[in-house]
């Protein structure tokens, strides 16, 4: 049985919050005295500071954790550069003038990102991720021990820089929404605050989803307001897709835009290619690809996974786009009408996503048609091309989500006063409290949502305590050099020590006829595979054989 701990008391939230902004301020600003401004304001300040930490965050990470001593220079750094620069005077000035709807609206979005976590990302690959920089740093060929670590995304790079001692619960995504909401201040733009409380169910995890919706929506806002810093555009752009793949329609679109409509000469894109520079190598060097989890251009790396754990992976991405409805040979079987049908027409509110993510295309040709406008059609065109690599690829409704937000944004911009967006925002705030806090409701009303049986619902302690799991139960097991551990009583690693292995990427090991192992003598030196002799099997289904006794216990 899970134990849920609540150590520490919710005042840690708000203590993220007054240590994470102002250092990011500090460092934003130390950038934008070396690479320009993008922007005036606070909130564009913060997202260049999230921005460097990230990127000089990932550029250490292959050579040392980002433990309490690299957290603890970041932290001294920004906070000597918040006072240097005198950016606390901004702060005060900002909160004098919006106190008395900002600061409700900050105690809002604390409380939504007090919930325990739900999403099943979090315990599988989040947390994982952010323990094996914290303590290791970026690992050669991480994704031979599970794959799903070869991921590492920017996003939790940079969690993992402050989780040592300010963000220890890893609400990293509270402190994002509120640059999100001080952008929404003082643009005046009003729509953005339509979108936070959808928002709002990201915020009990690092989820990248949550950083790249909002740092997009900023982006796109600057460039409709004719923003013509193309180089940070572009760069920021390109931080965006760094942090998740599937947003390519955004460097894209500042590309485009940049040489076609600012008619600007190639220079702009160094900075950016810079930023997809590290992305590749980090890839390669955790992953043994460009890009995850893509096979393309193959370089031939030593550490890159096993061929038959890459198919079983796209086998199960396929199987996922039809929400595992249907069998991979079933899919495979499809013709090209059935493999449009079937994905439009699935059991469930997923199959209407996909109807609904359609017809938004649809609506937002027609929309592109009558604008006439170079800088909407680009837009259209990029996200078009997001749209069908996306179905190539993998086709699950959560990576198109973030076109929902596009649209609805270009469509609606002009509509969304400050009093509609308020009256919108407090409706959508009660029923998103809701739908966290009564999950049996939703299961009944929604039964193919299954993330609902993992939402735990209110605890009145959410009012003083942190929500936090923790279940710390494991056995230690060894084939050849590796020594690894594994979890009882349940599927996910998330707090399980290093080198920790899911009952699942043993199981896959186990029918590939494979095992991880150590290149070297430490875990930083990385991880290969190799074939697994006949007593070596024997010992493996002995391990999973003890974790499906435990289970059932």
């Amino acid at each position: 049985m899970l134990i849920f701990k609540q150590s520490f008391f919710m005042v840690s939230i708000f203590f993220m919050i007054v240590i994470l902004i102002p250092v990011f301020s500090g460092f934003g600003q130390f950038f934008n005295k070396i690479a320009g401004n993008l922007s005036e304001g606070i909130a564009i300040n913060l997202m260049m500071g999230i921005f460097s930490v990230s990127m000089i965050c990932s550029f250490l990470a292959f050579f040392i954790p980002l433990n309490i001593f690299v957290e603890s220079v970041s932290i001294i750094l920004g906070l000597f550069f918040f006072f240097y620069f005198r950016i606390y005077k901004r702060f005060w000035n900002f909160i004098g003038k919006n106190k008395l709807l900002f600061l409700p609206l900050v105690f809002i979005i604390i409380f939504f990102g007090s919930f325990y976590p739900f999403i099943l990302d979090h315990f599988g690959y989040y947390v994982p991720t952010v323990k094996w920089i914290s303590q290791i740093g970026l690992v050669q060929g991480i994704s031979n021990l599970d794959l799903l670590l070869g991921q590492m995304s920017v996003w939790h790079i940079l969690q993992a820089g402050f989780s040592n001692f300010a963000d220890p619960f890893l609400r990293i995504n509270v402190m994002v929404l509120i640059v999100y909401l001080i952008y929404t201040f003082e643009k005046k733009s009003w729509i953005h605050l339509f979108f936070l409380p959808i928002l709002f169910l990201l915020t009990q995890s690092p989820s990248p989803d949550l950083p790249v919706i909002a740092f997009s929506l900023i982006i796109l806002n600057e460039i409709i307001n004719s923003n013509k810093n193309c180089a940070l555009l572009f760069a920021l752009s390109m931080f965006v897709f760094a942090i998740k793949p599937t947003m390519i329609w955004l460097p894209i679109f500042a590309f485009f835009y940049s040489l076609l409509i600012l008619k600007s000469n190639l220079k702009f894109t160094v900075l950016g290619i810079f930023v997809l520079i590290l992305f590749i190598f980090k890839n390669s060097w955790t992953f043994g690809f460009p890009v995850f989890p893509v096979q393309f251009l193959d370089l031939g790396l030593s550490w890159k996974p096993n061929p038959q754990l890459l198919q079983n992976s796209s086998e199960t991405a396929i199987m996922k786009t039809y929400d595992m409805q249907y069998q991979y040979a079933d899919i495979h079987k499809f013709s090209g009408f059935e493999y449009i049908k079937n994905w439009l027409f699935l059991n469930g509110i997923k199959g209407k996503i996909h109807l609904l993510f359609i017809m938004s295309l649809l609506i937002f040709f027609v929309y592109s048609l009558k604008k006439k406008s170079k800088v909407i059609w680009i837009l259209f065109i990029s996200i078009f091309i997001k749209s069908v690599l996306v179905l190539l690829f993998s086709a699950q409704y959560r990576f198109f989500l973030d076109v929902f937000f596009v649209i609805t944004f270009i469509l609606l911009n002009e509509f969304f006063t400050k009093k509609i967006s308020l009256v919108i925002f407090s409706t959508l705030s009660v029923f998103f409290a809701g739908f966290l806090s009564f999950p049996s409701v939703v299961t009944e009303l929604l039964p193919s949502f299954k993330l609902g049986g993992f939402m735990t619902g209110f605890n009145v302690n959410q009012f003083y305590k942190p929500a936090h799991f923790e279940l710390n139960k494991y056995k230690t097991h060894q084939i050849g050099n590796l020594k690894f551990n594994v979890v009882k009583n349940y599927p996910f690693s998330f707090d399980t020590p290093l080198p920790a292995i899911s009952p699942q990427f043993i199981q896959e090991d186990l029918d590939a006829g494979i095992f991880p192992q150590l290149k070297g003598k430490t875990l930083k030196e990385g991880f290969i595979w190799r074939k697994i002799s006949q007593e070596e099997k024997l010992k493996i289904k002995n391990v999973l054989e003890e974790y499906s006794k435990q289970s059932l216990k």
